[in-house]
């Protein structure tokens, strides 16, 4: 009687570990690989319209989810270029104008650049966990990798997709593909991570492929040239002086 106690006991052990995780439990592995104190990056902007392609740089400076700072590099027409966003507030300066301009409203859904990205993704920066309910559906694989499938929905209405569809690698917890919704449930992007390094003791994926799908085209493109993470970062780049230096 012992022994087939003990072997219960075992058998259970052995199922709970191998359980598969929650959804908030996945998102909370996310943002370890995802979020940081603050980061410097430098990275490029490849915008693929229907006849031609053209490629931006920049370099950002960003803390947690309330303060970003970015200055346009390359080309030419684009440098000088910088966007402040403080909070839930967004300026930017346009070097050939002399101009600072605040984004707000509806012009918050406005492309970026001719991008695939409006204003408003880049405003969102809030941890998934804090404005979707999020629940697993199922596991596929992506280009080789194990994901899980997680379906996330608002339970904040101040969001710019009411509904979303993540896949997350089963081992390296990062999105690999995610797919966004109007609450009509009409797809609106879709977004695809892909070429993931191991930085500064996590993974991270340094190419995301943006595709709005209610326009032509062939998406937008993202890659991260460079990352350091937890820097310290002089608090006078972010304030409004700074759009003008």
């Amino acid at each position: 009687m012992k022994t087939r106690i003990v072997i219960i006991l075992l058998l259970a052990n052995a199922l709970g570990g191998n359980a598969q995780p929650n959804a908030d439990e996945i998102l909370d592995r996310v943002d370890k690989n995802m979020s940081s104190e603050n980061r410097i990056f430098e990275s490029s902007m490849t915008i693929h319209g229907r006849r031609s392609s053209r490629t931006m740089t920049m370099r950002t400076y960003s803390v947690g989810d309330k303060q970003s700072f970015t200055e346009y590099l390359t080309p030419p027409r684009e440098q000088g270029t910088k966007m402040l966003k403080l909070e839930n507030q967004l300026w930017i300066y346009s070097p050939s104008t002399d101009r600072t301009i605040q984004i707000s409203g509806h012009m918050l859904r406005q492309s970026v650049m001719g991008s695939d990205l409006s204003y408003e993704d880049m405003m969102e920066d809030r941890k998934l966990k804090d404005i979707y309910s999020a629940k697993v559906i199922g596991e596929e694989t992506i280009d080789g990798r194990k994901a899980y499938v997680i379906e996330l929905t608002a339970k904040v209405e101040d969001v710019a997709y009411h509904s979303r569809k993540m896949w997350i690698d089963t081992e390296k917890n990062i999105p690999l593909k995610e797919d966004l919704f109007a609450k009509s449930g009409q797809l609106l992007k879709r977004t695809t991570m892909s070429e993931v390094e191991k930085i500064e003791g996590r993974w991270f994926p340094t190419k995301i492929v943006f595709k709005d799908m209610l326009k032509q085209g062939d998406g937008t493109e993202y890659k991260i040239t460079s990352i350091k993470f937890n820097q310290n970062i002089p608090e006078h780049i972010f304030s409004k002086a700074s759009l003008r230096k």
